[in-house]
């Protein structure tokens, strides 16, 4: 069956909802932190040349830049199919080239031919070295996309909060250009010690962050929730990150060849003012936002609180399901989602967390809902006496409800 056939089937027998399989993603730079639910004999699956698998990635039609050993569809997200008693998978990116508009959204379609968003949990020991995303402008000239970036720390994935629970956020007010270029200089020298130069802030479960691109950010070691622009361009500006050595050909990544040595375009790519921002945490801070009344949702057997609301790229929510309670919750939009406590079902879906993921296991934890399904309402039921369902949602650019009220 072609793609096109395959894709189609699947959003029939989903009715409007498909699944999806788990996308794992290594980091050579990064040691676990072993809070994603990977089986601890699978956590260097593609070999200890690629480093350990500290993330997992949702919804995602955005192929992981890993340098040169990056295997083919890394970082791709799949649809499982059941067609004549057997199980196929198919790209959800190839899904959405074929069904277009059917599956994302007229509108969505029309704007940017593509999913434009994904998600992903990055769980790691330590603290990431401090680094940059670039924006669309800096982004061009290496034929990528600029990449915001949204934080947000689920309780059900953080029973440990890892070496360094905070983050390096920006620049101290009063620090200077010449001051960061000088540590970039140093890049190859040993430590730079540029988060010399930045705050750290405190991480706390339950909450989140905004983080647009040109800041400078060293993501603590809180497993994190994140959706995203669909891009993976970075540039790491911190050479020793909790004693491990960066190479320095990451410093220059996604710096075009011309410019590749050239200082003084690093600092260029960094967004000065909202770097140096006195008041960083209170334009950056997310705490959740109830969608409703709190009291009426849960009435109505749920609550749903806006949790990543800061960026017109992308947002998320997060959705509780009571014990014992059945609800119909209607979408501005198609979204991805994956659940990360209790079952039940979701439409015609059984739905279940799993404790424990085999690499290449398939699960029935993580779903993308078309556009009209998720505009006509899924209904979810949970059975559980004692257990919530607890799932989140991301959602790309047109349905934050919270910027257009602001």
């Amino acid at each position: 069956m072609s793609t096109e056939g395959l894709a189609n089937k699947a959003l029939d027998q989903g009715q409007g909802v498909v699944r999806l399989t788990p996308t794992w993603v290594p980091r050579s730079f990064c040691v676990p932190g072993r809070r994603i639910k990977l089986h601890p004999d699978d956590y260097y699956a593609l070999g200890a040349n690629r480093g350990g698998i500290d993330e997992r990635w949702f919804s995602s039609t955005t192929p992981a830049d890993n340098g040169p050993l990056t295997s083919k569809n890394e970082g791709l997200s799949n649809i499982v199919v059941e067609d004549s008693g057997k199980t196929e998978l198919i790209v959800l990116r190839d899904a959405v080239s074929e069904l277009k508009g059917k599956l994302i959204g007229e509108d969505l379609w029309r704007d940017h031919q593509c999913w434009p968003m994904y998600s992903k949990f990055f769980d790691n020991q330590g603290a990431l070295p401090f680094h940059i995303h670039h924006n669309d402008e800096y982004a061009a000239r290496v034929n990528a996309k600029g990449k915001p970036e949204a934080y947000y720390f689920p309780p059900q994935v953080n029973n440990h909060g890892g070496d360094f629970p905070y983050t390096f956020f920006g620049l101290q007010p009063g620090v200077t250009k010449a001051q960061v270029r000088e540590t970039l200089v140093n890049f190859s020298k040993g430590a730079n010690r540029i988060t010399d130069l930045s705050a750290a802030h405190c991480l706390t479960p339950g909450t989140g962050w905004d983080v647009p691109p040109g800041i400078l950010h060293a993501p603590g070691s809180l497993c994190t929730y994140e959706p995203q622009k669909a891009s993976d361009v970075f540039a790491m500006y911190e050479s020793v990150s909790h004693d491990k050595v960066i190479p320095e050909e990451l410093l220059w990544k996604d710096t075009p060849k011309d410019q590749v040595g050239n200082f003084d375009y690093l600092v260029e790519v960094i967004d000065w003012e909202m770097n140096v921002d006195p008041n960083f945490k209170a334009n950056h801070f997310m705490a959740p936002i109830p969608v409703a009344d709190l009291a009426q949702m849960q009435d109505e057997g749920y609550q749903e609180k806006w949790i990543c609301y800061r960026s017109e790229a992308y947002s998320a929510k997060e959705l509780t399901i009571l014990p014992g309670r059945q609800a119909t919750i209607k979408d501005a939009g198609a979204y991805g989602l994956i659940v990360l406590q209790g079952h039940g079902k979701l439409g015609v879906w059984d739905i279940e967390t799993p404790s424990l993921i085999r690499f290449g296991q398939l699960t029935h934890d993580e779903y993308f809902v078309s556009a009209d399904a998720a505009k006509e309402g899924v209904t979810l039921t949970n059975p559980s006496k004692t257990d919530p369902i607890v799932m989140l949602k991301h959602f790309g650019p047109g349905v934050n409800a919270v910027l257009s009220v602001e």
